[in-house]
């Protein structure tokens, strides 16, 4: 990671904080249903279709034992954007700060718009 920093273009002076981001889902989805029912017999039994989620969105710098989160109705880039520009007023006044993040689609798309004190960088998290 301080490779990449290096690579960028940051003012020697400039602080540089790492931070780790990801999202999950978290909601219900219903599951099968079960009825008892006598022999031969076929009861209705309707299964409820309904869903609701929500997807946290989370990033932290440990070393300065910060964070920002947000809870939003889906993933998609818009929601990225809000959780960047959310992270962007975390970042401490004059720092350099590096994101690390997986390679979900609304983490690598060029509708992004990235703050300019910040660098993205995604990085394959499978194991080894």
């Amino acid at each position: 990671m301080a490779q990449a920093v290096a690579a960028e273009d940051v003012a020697a002076t400039s602080r540089v904080e790492i931070w780790f981001q990801d999202e999950m889902r978290v909601g219900q989805k219903n599951g099968l249903v079960y009825q008892w029912a006598a022999k031969g017999t076929r009861p209705r039994q309707p299964k409820d279709q309904r869903y609701a989620n929500a997807y946290l969105f989370g990033a932290i710098c440990p070393a300065r034992d910060t964070g920002a989160a947000l809870v939003l109705p889906r993933a998609d880039a818009i929601a990225m954007q809000h959780h960047l520009d959310e992270i962007s007023r975390r970042v401490a006044a004059g720092a350099h700060a590096v994101l690390a993040l997986d390679k979900a689609g609304w983490h690598t798309t060029r509708k992004l718009q990235v703050p300019g004190i910040r660098t993205v960088k995604t990085a394959d998290w499978r194991s080894r």
